[in-house]
C-alpha cells in the first residue's frame, strides 16, 4: 500500500466528512473502503461529494487568490468519464458557455482524470482564452506572454491572423501523445472593447479584452490525488487587466500610449504620468465591462470582500492563509486594509499548485 497517499487520503477524508456533518460511522466507512482500494489498486476514487468540497476547499485555500469570499458557490463539473480529446475539447467549450452566463459570469471548475503513474491529461495553455503573440522584425504584436505558446501553436498546424487580440487555440494532451488543437468557435468567446467614459480618442485605441480568466495549466491536488486538468475560473479584478496586463511593460505597455494622448509630460518620472495613465486606463475597463454588462470588481471592493472572508474564517474557527504579495492590488495598494495588515503563507490542502508546463 502507499502509505503517504493513505495518510493524506485519510486525513482529506476526515476534514471533508467533518466539515460536511456526517457521522463517526459514516466516516470510519468510507475510510476502510478507501483503505481497501488503496491495498488493492494503489489509489482510489473520490465520490462526487468529496470532489466538489475538495475544489471549493481548494479556492478557500488559495493564498494568493483575493476572491475567496465566494468560493462556497463555485460550480463543479465532474468530467473524469472522459476519454478523448474531442470529449475534453467539447466539455471545455461547455464550461466555457457555462461560465460566461451573457457576461453574468459563474465561478466554474472542470475537473478531468487525476494523474495515474505515467497517464495524464494536460491542457497547455495558461488560460483558455489568451491573445497570440508574434515576434516580428520590426517588433512585437499581440501579448509578449504569449510567444513561446504561440510557436508551439504554429508548429502543431495552427495558424493566427498577425493581429494584436488573435485568439489561440485549445491545445489538449493526453497521456504523452502528440497533442491535439482545436479553434474555439467565435460564438463561444465573449470580448469587452474598450472606451472610456471622458476620453472619446481612447476607443480609437482599438483596445478590448476577453470577459473570462479560465486558469488551465494549474493541478488541483484533493487527499493525494493531482488533477492534472482542471481549468477554473472566477471574474476580473479591473486592475488585473488595466494594470498588468495592458500595463506591463513586458506585456501590452500601454502607458505611454495613454500617456501621449492625455498630453502628459512622460520626460520627467516627477510628473507622475505612469500613476494619472494607469489610474485612466483602469478606468476605461471598469467602465467598458460594466457597459457590456459584463461581471467584474474594482481592487477596492474586492479588498472589502476579503476583510468578509477573512471575518466568516475567524467564526469558523478558521485563520485566512494569504501571500501578502499577491492579496494587494497592483494599484494604490495602501489605499486598501489588506495592505496594512500580515497573513501567515500556509499552503495547506486541498488546494491549487503550480505545475511544469507540459510543452
Amino acid at each position: 500500500m502507499s502509505t503517504g497517499l493513505w495518510q493524506e487520503a485519510e486525513t482529506f477524508i476526515r476534514q471533508c466528512y467533518v466539515e460536511l456533518g456526517k457521522s463517526n460511522e459514516q466516516i470510519d466507512e468510507r475510510l476502510r473502503e478507501v483503505k481497501e482500494l488503496i491495498d488493492r489498486t494503489g489509489t482510489y476514487h473520490h465520490t462526487y461529494e468529496e470532489l466538489e468540497y475538495g475544489a471549493k476547499v481548494a479556492w478557500r485555500n488559495s493564498n494568493r487568490c483575493i476572491g475567496r469570499l465566494f468560493w462556497e458557490g463555485l460550480k463543479v463539473f465532474d468530467q473524469r468519464n472522459i476519454e478523448d480529446e474531442e470529449g475534453i475539447r467539447n466539455a471545455l467549450l461547455t464550461h466555457m458557455d457555462y461560465a460566461t452566463n451573457g457576461g453574468k459570469i459563474r465561478s466554474t471548475i472542470s475537473i478531468f482524470k487525476p494523474k495515474r503513474q505515467d497517464k495524464e491529461i494536460r491542457i497547455w495553455n495558461h488560460q483558455l482564452v489568451r491573445y497570440a503573440g508574434y515576434e516580428e522584425e520590426y517588433g512585437m504584436v499581440g501579448d509578449p506572454a504569449s510567444v513561446e505558446f504561440t510557436k508551439k501553436c504554429q508548429e502543431l498546424g495552427w495558424r493566427g491572423e498577425g493581429g494584436r487580440f488573435d485568439v489561440l487555440p485549445l491545445v489538449i494532451q493526453i497521456d504523452g501523445r502528440q497533442p491535439k488543437w482545436f479553434d474555439i468557435p467565435k460564438e463561444k468567446l465573449l470580448e469587452v472593447s474598450l472606451h472610456h467614459p471622458d476620453y472619446e480618442w481612447f476607443e480609437d485605441l482599438g483596445l478590448k479584452w476577453y470577459a473570462v480568466p479560465f486558469i488551465s495549466d494549474m493541478c488541483l491536488e484533493i487527499g493525494g490525488l493531482d488533477y492534472t486538468a482542471a481549468p477554473f475560473n472566477g471574474w476580473y479584478m479591473g486592475t488585473e487587466i488595466g494594470a498588468r496586463n495592458l500595463a506591463d511593460e513586458f506585456r501590452y505597455n500601454l502607458l505611454p500610449t495613454v500617456a501621449e494622448a492625455m498630453g502628459l509630460d512622460t520626460n520627467r518620472n516627477s510628473s507622475l504620468w505612469k500613476d494619472r495613465a494607469l489610474v485612466e486606463l483602469n478606468q476605461a475597463v471598469l467602465y467598458s465591462y460594466k457597459a457590456a454588462k459584463v461581471s467584474i470588481v474594482d481592487h477596492h471592493t474586492a479588498a472589502q470582500q476579503f476583510q468578509l472572508f477573512q471575518n466568516k474564517e475567524v467564526k469558523c474557527g478558521r485563520e485566512a492563509t494569504g501571500d501578502w504579495t499577491w492579496l494587494i492590488p497592483p494599484m494604490s495598494p495602501a489605499a486598501t486594509n489588506i495592505f496594512h495588515q500580515s497573513f501567515e503563507d500556509r499552503m495547506d490542502t486541498p488546494n491549487y499548485f503550480y505545475q511544469e508546463k507540459a510543452f
